[in-house]
């Protein structure tokens, strides 16, 4: 997999304007307020750069799920005060993202210009190319620092890049660089921990890491379906019947690797799902009880391999963390990962929430910014946002 593209310096900004897509969607508050500007902030360096070398930038992004349709409560309005207070120069809103009338106003504009939500748009997530081209006529080069949403092949994410000299931001080079070196060349040993609630959305995961990994780490709610492969009873956890067969083609292929696939020995576990269940720690699941976080001795096995690696790349929490009583399997996973002597990625939005509540991210050495951009990288897709990159030529 060949995760190399032209960044920053291979495209001449000086006189021009930057069609930059970024990734702000923020989250929002009952009253509109961002709880959370650590989207915004992930752009300053590549917006800064733009401005020092001469650049207006121009930009793209998408807020929530507006289906198509215009939604007041998700206008950039928020998003363009938040970038200004950073940048500490006027930023531009526009109530729209293409047409005549945001065309001259870009024109006529010098400032940075923050473009309303793409996905007002209908065919922006079809990826129409006469938005595309709409786009494209409000910039005379494209960056890419959208590492969020670079798999998803949308007309804001992969249509200017085909019309326009094209290279990644800062963000977007900063990701690929920490997904090298997970990998392409990792120092070893190399280990994997892979959590969250479905199997069927990480078996690709699994299969692409076998090759790599000298060990795969499982927890959450996919490591019953394994467990389950493995003929185990798991009482009333969450298992997908329908990805027995592959999970336990899996397990065959580690065996046959070398890759020491891991699942958990005992667990928390509670008498429903909620947070104020009945809850005890037991080996074996009986009837009448789930798995909902990854017990003490499992813990300690994990947190060993991890402080023995030299390369940790973890994505998916242990258990259900958001109740405190099934915290502790992800709070063990979150500090054995920040006190790691090795270099250590955290992807997935639910992992990088867990060290957010922990206090752990400044002891990560790259915290990644998209979920599932990352989730596919690690499954060994080449990105649509990225593959496009550098194709037309300046």
């Amino acid at each position: 997999m060949d995760l190399s593209v032209p960044g920053l310096d291979a495209l001449d900004v000086s006189g021009k304007r930057v069609l930059v897509r970024v990734d702000f969607n923020v989250p929002l508050d009952d009253e509109g307020h961002i709880t959370d500007d650590t989207r915004v902030r992930a752009a300053l360096p590549t917006l800064r750069t733009i401005l020092e070398r001469g650049g207006q930038p121009v930009l793209l992004s998408h807020l929530g799920r507006p289906k198509g349709a215009v939604v007041e409560g998700l206008r950039l309005n928020p998003v363009a005060a938040c970038l200004q207070s950073h940048l500490g120069r006027k930023v531009l809103k526009l109530d729209g993202s293409s047409g005549p009338e945001v065309e001259a106003a870009v024109d006529a504009s010098n400032d940075v210009v923050l473009l309303e939500n793409v996905r007002f748009h209908p065919g922006e997530t079809k990826g129409d190319p006469e938005l595309a081209r709409a786009y494209a006529r409000l910039g005379d080069v494209f960056v890419n620092d959208a590492f969020g949403a670079s798999h998803r092949d949308h007309a804001s994410v992969t249509g200017p890049a085909r019309l326009l000299p094209s290279a990644a931001g800062e963000l977007v080079q900063s990701e690929i660089q920490a997904f090298r070196r997970v990998l392409e060349n990792p120092a070893r040993p190399l280990v994997a921990i892979l959590g969250g609630a479905k199997v069927s959305d990480k078996l690709k995961v699994v299969r692409n890491l076998l090759d790599r990994c000298d060990a795969v780490m499982v927890g959450g709610g996919m490591s019953y379906t394994f467990l389950r492969g493995q003929g185990y009873e798991v009482g009333d956890s969450l298992v997908e019947a329908d990805q027995l067969e592959a999970v336990r083609e899996n397990l065959r292929l580690a065996e046959e690797k070398g890759c020491a696939l891991l699942v958990p020995s005992d667990h928390v576990v509670a008498d429903r799902f909620a947070a104020d269940a009945l809850v005890e720690v037991t080996s074996e699941i009986p009837k009448g009880r789930m798995g909902l976080d990854i017990g003490p001795d499992t813990r300690e096995l994990y947190a060993q391999r991890i402080a023995a690696a030299r390369t940790v790349v973890w994505n998916g929490p242990m258990g259900v963390f958001e109740w405190e009583a099934f915290r502790a399997g992800t709070e063990a996973i979150g500090r054995a990962v920040a006190a790691s002597p090795g270099y250590t990625v955290v992807g997935g939005g639910d992992s990088v929430a867990a060290l957010e509540l922990l206090g752990l991210s400044d002891s990560v050495d790259h915290v990644s910014t998209g979920g599932g951009a990352s989730l596919e990288l690690l499954e060994g897709r080449v990105l649509p946002g990225f593959a496009v990159l550098g194709s037309v030529g300046g």
